[in-house]
């Protein structure tokens, strides 16, 4: 965006870290699509730049005949490949710009989803109404409260059900957002939960990117009564040559850049 005048990590007041994705993405979702589209597709579910598809991974169970939630849905181009597996899919995303690109991906594919603006952590659903909830890199990484996130996938969740999500490997923010080699030195503490921030001129937040460890995004699930399966760490796969902001062949190689989280809903709900 035009206007930023500051980035950096540094602490912002929760409240404004947490709207400033809703404007960020409704301006910048129609660049955004152009640029990633390709990769992405446009009834195509993939994980993570990494490349690491569902179909490959399997990672959300059988979904045929399924209640699905995707939360953070972006033009909901996950949800287009579940419908066309079986699943009975709805999307939600909290930008209006990302849900308009939606439609017109529904129009070009012909595939159509129900698609609702939502913020991720205050879904309007009734409790236990879905199998299974999801997110590809949506929601968590832009709020500063995913503890809510994980409440509501679980408040959603009938027992037995999936919620899985992917965000940035922890690792990568003790890294800078350099694809290259270059970025393969340390510059800042993995323990240092600061955000990232851009600003404009007069100090309001644009842009707020949240890191958690590891172990956060672990406490997170667990504090939501949701029990951990399996987190999966995508390697860098060889056909895969694309370069996506800090993500690409040469860092690939040596660090992760995605986690995804498979955790499953046993009981009742903690909360």
């Amino acid at each position: 965006m035009s206007d930023i005048e500051s980035v950096g990590f540094h602490h912002v007041p929760d409240a404004e870290g947490g709207a400033a994705g809703r404007g960020w993405w409704d301006a910048n979702a129609a660049e955004y699509l152009e640029e990633h589209g390709e990769f992405l597709g446009d009834a195509a579910f993939r994980w993570g730049p990494e490349g690491l598809t569902e179909a490959e991974a399997g990672l959300l169970g059988d979904v045929v005949g399924r209640q699905v939630l995707e939360v953070g849905a972006g033009a909901a181009q996950c949800s287009r490949w579940l419908a066309a597996q079986g699943a009975d899919v709805v999307a939600t995303d909290v930008s209006a710009g990302m849900l308009a690109g939606a439609a017109r991906l529904d129009t070009a594919t012909g595939v159509h989803v129900p698609v609702l603006q939502a913020d991720a952590r205050a879904l309007p659903f009734a409790d236990a109404s879905f199998d299974v909830v999801f997110t590809s890199f949506g929601a968590i990484p832009f709020v500063p409260d995913a503890a809510r996130v994980h409440a509501e996938a679980a408040r959603v969740l009938r027992p037995g059900g999936r919620w899985v999500f992917s965000v940035t490997h922890p690792l990568r923010w003790a890294f800078p957002d350099d694809p290259t080699t270059r970025g393969l030195t340390a510059i800042r503490s993995y323990f240092d939960r600061r955000p990232y921030v851009e600003q404009d001129a007069a100090g309001r937040v644009l842009y707020a990117e949240y890191h958690r460890t590891l172990g956060d995004h672990v406490r997170d699930v667990a504090r939501a009564g949701l029990r951990l399966l399996d987190v999966v760490e995508p390697e860098w796969p060889a056909w895969n040559d694309q370069v996506w902001g800090g993500w690409g062949p040469e860092r690939g190689a040596y660090l992760p850049g995605t986690a995804v989280f498979v955790t499953v809903r046993d009981g009742t709900t903690a909360r």
